[in-house]
């Protein structure tokens, strides 16, 4: 336990903001793996200052378990910190600092994993994947996933330790991000029918959006273990217009879709198109519509070996879905693996002032790793 959060305190100490460089931290941690013995390689980022990590303990073979943690972080700025959010603080067996439940907790937990499989005799591997980016929409793992699958990389499961309070999620939702974008015609606002109100088409998109949100809360697929039982839809940032007399000739909008498994949110996406094109028919002007991130749900049946793992290793024998995404569907769909999310502390406490997780919590999150860890002895 003293180990963990020795690392966790290290790790936080790291302020790997999601979109910038993390070499530091994974040149850290790639010195402290491979001290353990592990195999661990670099592996392709989004650029050459953002990178991966894949570590191996223990033998080759194709029936190893993969456990999996970002390095990233969402900002500070703005929020009203009481100390450095980048130094771990502890008071009232809580464990304060940026990432320390999110998830840079599990990752230390997974430290201590590797030096338990150090000092054991592995039949089969243990395998540590650490991504960057993930806050960013998950864009981060994804050429270390496209680098593994080329390679042929297989295991028995995959464990991806967002925190779930250690209650195994077997789904979380996927995710459709879109810009929309309004092209009008100027003009002086005294005369407005000599332009093309870019801000009035805009709206009329929102309102689109909005109506795509209701037929998801109505008609769309239903499934009672998500805390929201449907998909939603949601504009998040909207701009335009220079002046308050003159017609605003630009302007755009982003929206994001959030859907269970079986949604097909590929079909809401031609409704909208076709209808930006009446609405910029009817107006005379243009709109374009262009998805900027998307990322896959998971569905993993329970009778999943990934389950039984996390089952077996001390997780809750009640399953659970999430609303939020995670990588755990991309390595699903692209590695093919058996996923689910597991990992201590909660969800709640991400991304706020004074985040934590308790010392309770990363004693738990040790005890279930280990229990995992001897599973391949």
């Amino acid at each position: 336990m003293t180990n963990t959060i020795e690392t966790l305190s290290a790790l936080v100490g790291f302020p790997t903001l999601a979109g910038g460089p993390n070499l530091d931290l994974m040149g850290w941690l790639q010195q402290r793996l491979s001290d353990l013995g592990a195999h661990v390689r670099v592996m392709p980022g989004t650029d050459a200052n953002r990178i991966n990590l894949w570590a191996k303990l223990g033998p080759d073979g194709p029936d190893g378990i993969l456990l999996s943690a970002h390095e990233d972080v969402v900002p500070v700025a703005g929020q009203a910190w009481t100390t450095d959010p980048f130094r771990l603080r502890e008071g009232d067996g809580k464990l304060f600092g940026r990432g320390s439940v999110d998830m840079k907790g599990f990752l230390a937990c997974m430290v201590t994993a590797a030096e338990t499989a150090s000092r054991l005799t592995l039949r089969r591997p243990l395998h540590l994947a650490i991504s960057h980016d993930e806050e960013i929409g998950c864009v981060g793992v994804r050429p270390m996933l496209q680098a593994m699958a080329a390679e042929g990389f297989r295991a028995r499961a995959c464990i991806v330790g967002e925190p779930t309070g250690l209650v195994i999620a077997t789904g979380h939702k996927g995710k459709v991000a879109v810009r929309v974008t309004c092209q009008g015609q100027a003009a002086h606002s005294a005369n407005p029918g000599l332009g093309v109100n870019a801000i009035g088409m805009a709206a009329a998109m929102v309102a689109e959006v909005e109506a795509v949100a209701a037929w998801l809360a109505e008609q769309g697929v239903r499934d009672k273990a998500y805390a929201v039982p449907h998909g939603t839809a949601q504009v998040g940032t909207i701009s335009g217009g220079t002046a308050l007399n003159i017609v605003p000739a630009e302007a755009s909008l982003a929206f994001e879709i959030r859907f269970p498994a079986g949604e097909d949110y590929e079909a809401l996406l031609i409704r909208l198109r076709d209808r930006a094109a009446a609405i910029a028919a009817a107006r005379g002007g243009a709109i374009s519509i262009a998805v900027t991130n998307a990322y896959p749900g998971l569905a993993e049946p329970e009778t999943s070996p990934a389950v039984a793992l996390a089952t077996l290793a001390g997780g809750s024998t009640h399953f659970t879905k999430l609303d939020f995404g995670t990588e755990a569907g991309l390595f699903r769909d692209m590695l093919g693996l058996p996923s689910v999310v597991c990992g201590p502390g909660s969800i709640d406490r991400a991304h706020k002032p004074d985040e934590f997780i308790t010392r309770d919590e990363l004693a738990a999150g040790d005890a279930f790793l280990t229990r995992v860890v001897e599973s391949l002895v």
